[in-house]
């Protein structure tokens, strides 16, 4: 797996998640919509975080990108339009409202549960930097604080959300009840990102 604390090998990530972000900016520039325009303001801080994290744990590459395409489906939920007779339930009809299989299980939860394991991911590379000695494979005392890490970075999104809907209240933020299926999709994201770290390290260790 590739980890360098430069730039070099990340080019190809930078210029699609510039691309994107850019192409974004423009449309909701264009369509004067102000939520999502924070949501790109709060998208370029976090690309500045995962910059100082990588300068200072070494970022593999793989996971960069995860954490890029993370971005690329949060901007395309918010920006893509769906046909009609798509099941978007009573709201409007973007991407995020999509109900892949019924009411539970949305574009917007699946899009919760991609993010916040690569959260997990990201928080277990720090862990190991910080105790690169570390039992491998890792106990599952490390992989929970890993995990509720991630939970606990969902939880903060959740916050940022509430805010978003408190500045700009013509928003697409769902209610309650939306909120706490968005906390179990983090928590499932992240309890599959702890499985597979422990089965990549088992499998890494079986193969030396």
């Amino acid at each position: 797996m590739t980890t360098t604390r430069t730039l070099e090998g990340f080019y190809g990530i930078i210029a699609f998640t510039a691309a994107y972000l850019l192409a974004a900016t423009a449309w909701v520039i264009h369509v004067g919509d102000l939520e999502f325009l924070a949501y790109i303001a709060i998208m370029l801080v976090l690309a500045g975080v995962v910059w100082l994290v990588h300068r200072r744990v070494g970022l593999p590459r793989a996971l960069v990108a995860c954490l890029s395409i993370w971005g690329a489906l949060h901007m395309a939920g918010g920006l893509v339009l769906l046909p009609d007779g798509w099941d978007v339930g009573e709201k409007s009809n973007v991407l995020y409202n999509w109900h892949i299989a019924g009411p539970n299980f949305k574009y917007d939860q699946l899009v919760h549960a991609f993010g916040f394991g690569t959260t997990t991911w990201m928080c277990w590379r720090g862990l190991l930097s910080m105790a690169p000695d570390i039992k491998r494979p890792p106990s599952a005392g490390a992989l929970l604080i890993c995990a509720a890490a991630g939970m606990g970075f969902g939880a903060l999104n959740e916050v940022i959300e509430f805010i978003i809907t408190v500045l700009v209240p013509e928003n697409n933020v769902g209610g309650y009840v939306n909120t706490a299926m968005d906390l179990v999709y983090n928590t499932i994201g992240a309890a599959t990102a702890a499985l597979l770290i422990r089965w990549a390290n088992r499998a890494s260790l079986g193969s030396d």
